[in-house]
């Protein structure tokens, strides 16, 4: 792939010539910029470009790789298995152009971190702000993404901060920690009543479980001693609505309780529940460059609190 000279975001993509012609950085800001926002409106706001420009910018982008990067059947906009895998060279070769530009150059591109709903637990202030001071030129944005890789296989972020095992082919991941995990019922139920309860305790009535994101399933109980009947979500928000409405009960990651309070849900230890482990994941390709970093400081800050710093 060749880059060409001109990098002014704001230029719109001339006439397709061929395939002859080099790629551009302006080709890949634009693709990046589609790519995080999933609307080509947005991608030219962001951009300070007009929307024809960068649809025309991401077709010659496309012609000139021979591959389609983006589906473009619905509203929002998806990365193809082909956009996917671009994505990740495209983020490198756009931060080491800005880099090679020096200080005094665009600030590097923002590093993505998905979620599914707790983010990195009782970590995450300390992540944010320690990311903030040590490298100002790269944001860290979070990202709440109601899947169950948060978003990581589908391109739209760089990294992943995840729960339980993660099965999804062309990731790596890392064990940071384990989280106990707590149960959560109607704060106004006889359950609520209870310092403590144990698996046993949830079978006699409803679980309210969610497949997209969560990560709690039947094969937690024996199978000889499994919930009555279950109860399906599809997002954190409506789990803690139902558990609050007493239409079942939830099990879910100690941490929830802290990013998640809900005024009609009340959270117990369950003491006979095995520990759930917070994941770091990313895809197996080079991806963005502030990745080792992030890692880096994920480790420090998980190894210093344990320490009782």
């Amino acid at each position: 792939m060749s880059l060409g000279s001109s990098d002014d975001p704001r230029a719109g993509a001339p006439p397709d010539r061929g395939r002859d012609r080099g790629i551009e950085i302006r080709h890949l800001r634009a693709f990046l910029a589609v790519a995080d926002e999933g609307n080509v409106t947005r991608a030219a706001a962001r951009l300070r470009l007009t929307q024809p420009a960068v649809s025309r910018t991401l077709a010659a982008l496309e012609r000139r790789l021979g591959v389609r990067l983006v589906d473009r059947s619905t509203h929002h906009l998806v990365l193809t298995p082909e956009g996917v895998a671009f994505r990740d060279r495209a983020v490198a070769a756009v931060a080491a152009f800005d880099k090679a530009l020096g200080p005094g150059g665009p600030r590097l591109r923002p590093l993505r971190v998905g979620h599914a709903w707790s983010a990195f637990g009782p970590y995450t202030t300390p992540l944010l702000r320690r990311w903030q001071e040590r490298y100002p030129s790269t944001p860290l944005e979070l990202l709440r993404i109601d899947d169950r890789t948060a978003g990581l296989t589908r391109g739209e972020v760089d990294a992943a901060l995840l729960r339980g095992p993660v099965a999804a082919p062309g990731l790596v991941t890392e064990v940071l920690f384990e989280e106990r995990r707590v149960a959560a019922v109607a704060a106004d139920g006889p359950l609520a009543a209870r310092a403590v309860l144990r698996l046993a305790d949830l079978t006699d009535g409803t679980v309210v479980l969610n497949p997209v994101s969560g990560t709690t399933g039947l094969d937690l109980w024996p199978p000889d001693a499994r919930p009555a009947s279950t109860l399906t979500v599809a997002n954190t928000d409506d789990w803690l609505t139902a558990i609050a409405a007493g239409r079942g009960v939830g099990v879910s990651a100690a941490s929830t309780a802290e990013m998640h309070p809900h005024p009609g849900v009340a959270y117990r230890p369950l003491v006979d529940a095995p520990a759930l482990p917070v994941l770091l994941a990313r895809r197996d390709a080079p991806g963005h460059p502030a990745l080792p970093d992030l890692l880096d400081l994920a480790r420090e800050i998980v190894r210093h609190r344990g320490a009782g710093g």
